[in-house]
């Protein structure tokens, strides 16, 4: 079997880390990057130490409007298809890289396969929201990471060709987690030792494209008076810097890093402060406390377990998180067995 597989920004490249390797030891894989990420930081980098194929095609499509970024990838990826002759495309997540890839598949009438299947935010404001419940409607095999992601699904209708997997992330976690401790050294030259300060990272649109609301999250880490250590995405430190907002003596700004180096900062944190889905998941994963500045959260059994809790972007409700959040109880076996990317290819392989 051909299996297309497309990816364009760093949760992709993770999944891809746990799935594409399995998928190759029985069937050929064309992996497509869209360049939807193309900084070093927040792409080439996580190819190099993950030991990810190398990408068959890089379409290096870059940023711009939602519309002309998919539109973009659609020509492109529609090109591809048809030279290739795939019998499915692979795609994760809920980017535009995945709605493009899937609804170009679809027009083609190729079957496509969406891992992390069923998640919703119930937010139709949001860019996300909107890519994963379109690319859900045009798939054929639907990977759900969990039973709320199924329910999900058959609330829609969506019942034929759903399974619950449980989450690659998951299998990405158990398989990096010893490798990233080999980077101790990169802590070290930050001057950080273990459970000593609070891990943060801010990314998603609806908080640094609002002044308030990423004056609120700004305004929070630095009153919090905790050491906390925030890798600075470039449309964040782009909105910082015009927005002009002042960023407290306590939080040590470092550049995005690679997979690996992330891991470690997860695993050696008191605390995650964040708005990523990903990062959610793998505190989850790493068992460390999630203080989550947004409004609502796809991972609704993280909250219900009491390791996340949500704030949005109330500063006082941050600051609280910071310093008081802990959970409650001991964790519950969420996400599957860390197995997700071997059950995709007995699926696929059917």
């Amino acid at each position: 079997m051909k299996i297309i597989t497309v990816v364009g920004a760093r949760p992709q490249f993770i999944k891809a880390a746990a799935v594409s390797g399995i998928i190759r030891e029985k069937h050929q894989e064309i992996l497509i990057h869209t360049g939807q990420h193309y900084d070093e930081n927040m792409s080439e980098v996580f190819f190099q130490e993950l030991d990810i194929p190398k990408p068959d095609y890089n379409l290096n499509i870059g940023s711009g409007n939602h519309g002309e970024q998919t539109g973009k990838m659609l020509i492109e990826l529609e090109k591809i298809y048809i030279k290739e002759k795939p019998d499915l495309v692979l795609v994760y997540g809920d980017t535009n890289s995945t709605l493009a890839a899937a609804l170009c598949a679809s027009k083609l009438l190729i079957p496509v396969a969406h891992v992390e299947a069923g998640l919703r935010s119930f937010n139709m404001k949001m860019p996300e929201e909107q890519n994963r419940i379109l690319t859900d409607h045009l798939s054929k095999f639907l990977f759900a990471p969990t039973e709320t992601a199924v329910i999900n699904l058959h609330k829609e209708g969506i019942i034929k060709g759903v399974f619950n997997i449980g989450d690659v992330m998951f299998d990405a976690v158990l398989k990096f987690k010893d490798l990233s401790r080999n980077k101790i050294d990169f802590l070290n030259k930050l001057g950080l030792s273990e459970n000593e300060f609070i891990l943060s990272t801010i990314h998603r649109a609806e908080n640094t494209n609002y002044i308030d609301r990423l004056e609120n999250i700004i305004g929070a880490l630095s009153e919090s008076n905790k050491k906390i250590v925030l890798p600075l995405h470039p449309r964040t430190k782009k909105y910082i810097s015009e927005y002009g907002l002042k960023v407290g003596e306590n939080v040590k700004i470092i550049e995005p890093v690679g997979y690996l180096e992330m891991v470690l900062l997860e695993s050696m944190s008191q605390k995650i402060v964040t708005d990523s889905g990903g990062v959610q998941k793998e505190a989850f994963f790493l068992g460390k406390p999630c203080i989550t500045m947004r409004d609502e959260t796809e991972w609704v059994e993280t909250v219900q377990n009491d390791w996340n809790m949500l704030t949005g972007t109330n500063k006082a409700k941050i600051i609280d998180g910071i310093l008081n959040f802990a959970p409650s109880k001991e964790q519950e076996k969420i996400f599957g067995d860390g197995k997700a990317a071997s059950k995709i290819l007995e699926v696929i392989g059917q």
